[in-house]
C-alpha cells in the first residue's frame, strides 16, 4: 500500500467514524450508554434511568451562552419544571481535563449550587468520551431521551441564537416543546436543530 493509499484509507475510516457518531446521536437512534462520575464522585449510567425521560444538557460555566441561560434562570426553570414531572436532568461538562476551562467535581458542584440549578446530577466527563459519543458540539447542546432509550430530540435549547439573557424568555424553547409532545405520546415535531453556543472543549 502506498502512502497515498494509506492516507486515503485513514481519511475514509475517520469519515466513517464521524458519520457513525453523528448517526448514534440522531433522533430515533438508541442513545449511547455511558458511565460517568458525577460531581460527588458517584458513577452515573444512562441505563440507571431506563423507563424515564432523560435530558442531557452539555454545559461549561466559562461559556457566555451557558451564562445567558443560567443568568436569565431559563435553564434552572426548565430543570425544576421537568424534574417535578419525573424527567431526569443530567448536566454534562465534557471539557477535557488538561484544558484551562476544566472544572472538577467540587468546582462544578459549587457553581451549580450558586446558580440555584436543579439537575439530577452534574457529570464530569473529564476524558470527553461521552461528549464524543453523542457528538456534542456546543455548550449548551441538548438531548432528550425517551423511556425506551431512543433519542427524540437533539440540538439547540431554543431559536434565539444569541448570548443575550433577555432573549431566553422570548424564545421558542425546543426542549420544552419536545418534552411536552413526547410525554403526551406524540411525535416530536421538531426533533433536530443546529445547536449554538461555545464549542465543547475537547
Amino acid at each position: 500500500m502506498t502512502r497515498l493509499d494509506l492516507t486515503r484509507s485513514l481519511a475514509a475510516l475517520a469519515c466513517a467514524a464521524a458519520v457513525g457518531l453523528a448517526y448514534a446521536a440522531a433522533p430515533g437512534a438508541a442513545a449511547p450508554e455511558f458511565a460517568v462520575a458525577d460531581a460527588a464522585g458517584k458513577t452515573v449510567k444512562l441505563s440507571d434511568y431506563r423507563g424515564k425521560f432523560v435530558v442531557l444538557e452539555w454545559t461549561n460555566p466559562e461559556c457566555p451562552f451557558v451564562r445567558k441561560h443560567y443568568g436569565s434562570r431559563n435553564m434552572q426553570d426548565l430543570q425544576k419544571e421537568w424534574g417535578a414531572k419525573d424527567v431526569v436532568w443530567l448536566s454534562v461538562n465534557s471539557t477535557r481535563q488538561d484544558h484551562y476551562e476544566y472544572k472538577d467535581g467540587a468546582q462544578m458542584q459549587a457553581w451549580m449550587a450558586a446558580q440555584g440549578g436543579a439537575p439530577q446530577a452534574v457529570l464530569i466527563d473529564a476524558t470527553s468520551a461521552t461528549g464524543r459519543a453523542y457528538a456534542a458540539k456546543t455548550t449548551p447542546h441538548m438531548f432528550v431521551i425517551a423511556p425506551d432509550g431512543r433519542i427524540v430530540y437533539n440540538g439547540a435549547i431554543d431559536d434565539r441564537r444569541s448570548a443575550n439573557p433577555a432573549d431566553a424568555k422570548l424564545a421558542n424553547n425546543y426542549v420544552r416543546a419536545a418534552l411536552t409532545e413526547a410525554k403526551a405520546g406524540k411525535p416530536v415535531s421538531v426533533a433536530s436543530t443546529t445547536p449554538y453556543g461555545c464549542s465543547v472543549k475537547y
